[in-house]
C-alpha cells in the first residue's frame, strides 16, 4: 500500500496527488496534523530520510519560530520542533514499503511506482 503524508492544501501535494491520479496509482491519504500521527512516524522517516531532508526551513512555520528555536538545530531539536509543528515536515512524503520520498518530483514517482 502507498501511503501519501503531508497537508491536503499544499500547492506541491496537488500536484503530487494529481501525479498519482493521472498516473492511476492507488493510495491512501494521511494528514500530518492528525494528532500524534507525525510524533509516531518521525523515528522511522528520520532512519530512512534524514532530519535534515525533513526538516522544512523555508515555510512559514519555520519562519514563525522563534529565533533562538531556529538557531544551533541538531537532529534532537529538529525532531522535537517538527512533532510539536508537523507542518515543519517537507511534503509530501510518498511511503512505498521500506521506500520513503521526501518532496514531489514525477521522475522520482515514476521510478519508484513504474
Amino acid at each position: 500500500m502507498i501511503t501519501v503524508f503531508g497537508i491536503r492544501n499544499c500547492e506541491t501535494m496537488k500536484k503530487a496527488f494529481a501525479w498519482l491520479d493521472a498516473n492511476a496509482v492507488a493510495y491512501e491519504f494521511s494528514d500530518y496534523r492528525q494528532p500524534g500521527l507525525a510524533a509516531a512516524h518521525l523515528p522511522d522517516w528520520n532512519r530512512s530520510a534524514g532530519w535534515q531532508a525533513l526538516l522544512n526551513t523555508r515555510g512559514l512555520t519555520w519562519r514563525r519560530l522563534a529565533v533562538d528555536e531556529r538557531v544551533a538545530v541538531d537532529e534532537t531539536k529538529a525532531l522535537q520542533l517538527m512533532a510539536a509543528h508537523p507542518t515543519l515536515i517537507r511534503r509530501p512524503l510518498l511511503a512505498v514499503g521500506s521506500c520513503l520520498l521526501v518532496g514531489f518530483s514525477p521522475e522520482s514517482y515514476a521510478r519508484l511506482l513504474d
